[in-house]
């Protein structure tokens, strides 16, 4: 049984009528199980529920409550234990990858996995890859085990994200290839990266209209830019097609050449509102 029926039926099972209030999306890092409280229930409802998550999926050894949307510079989410070992910490396995984490202090979206080897299987020999908002390193050290580039520098803002990313470097073996990188992407561009990368990934869609200057700017001259960007549409070719009007008008104000080569829907977020990828071929014009 998928993840989500089966909290949908053990939530009527342990809560009655209650249990249809229950949001449907279980999330699952490692043995670390993640449900969402509606606002009509109390914590104290949540608890029986989560201890039957722990009877019927014996691998997750915590759960917990995510009780805020995902907010801040850092992304995150308060959360309040709720069954099973107080334990916020564990290790998160994605395609033959493992990466340490801590739900509490960095971001980490399983609904991006598809996306991590997607781009992964693009990467040609030889690329210089600039990851601009790097998290804990899912995308760069999948990239780097995946494929044959020939640096990644990946940064990130949040100091426990740059901590947990150069443990999962070296934890995958990838210190050769993987650079992690504290700071703001903006700054870590200008001071160091300017006019070197092949490809650019720009998985925070709060940020990536506001930054594109920045990947354009790290780029050598052609090269690849992967934009990821919340749209509010009726419909998904209504998103993507807004998404891409967005991002043709910047790189015209940028003086760049922009192709869009492909276009998705990662997923939906909310009502009318989508996550989309864009992945750019891009040419800097020489003023």
């Amino acid at each position: 049984m998928v993840k989500g029926k089966l909290l949908e039926k053990i939530a009527i099972e342990v809560l009655g009528e209650k249990g249809k209030y229950i949001w449907r999306r279980l999330e699952i890092l490692g043995d670390v199980a993640i449900i969402r409280k509606p606002f009509n229930l109390t914590l104290e409802d949540m608890k029986p529920l989560a201890e039957r998550i722990i009877q019927e999926l014996p691998y997750v050894k915590s759960v917990w409550c995510a009780v805020t949307p995902i907010t801040g510079e850092y992304r995150l989410r308060e959360f309040i234990h709720l069954a099973g070992e107080k334990r916020s910490e564990t290790i998160y396995k994605e395609h033959g990858c493992l990466f340490k984490i801590d739900i509490t202090k960095v971001y980490v979206s399983p609904a991006l996995g598809y996306e991590h080897i997607r781009i992964a299987r693009q990467i040609k020999e030889g690329e210089v890859i600039v990851n601009m908002f790097a998290g804990v390193g899912l995308f760069s050290i999948i990239i780097a085990k995946h494929a044959k580039p020939r640096k990644v520098y990946s940064i990130d803002i949040n100091p426990y994200a740059y901590h947990y990313m150069v443990e999962n470097v070296k934890l995958n073996k990838v210190e050769d290839v993987v650079i992690p990188l504290l700071g703001d992407a903006a700054k870590v561009i200008e001071e160091r990266l300017l006019n070197i990368a092949d490809r650019v990934l720009m998985p925070l869609p709060e940020l990536a209209l506001k930054y594109l200057m920045y990947a354009v700017k790290s780029l050598r001259g052609r090269g690849i830019i992967h934009v990821y960007e919340f749209v509010k549409a009726m419909n998904k070719e209504e998103a993507i097609n807004k998404a891409n009007e967005e991002y043709m008008k910047e790189f015209s104000k940028l003086n760049v050449k922009a192709t869009l080569l492909n276009a998705r829907i990662v997923r939906t977020v909310g009502p009318r509102k989508y996550q989309v990828v864009l992945d750019f071929e891009v040419l800097k014009v020489l003023k």
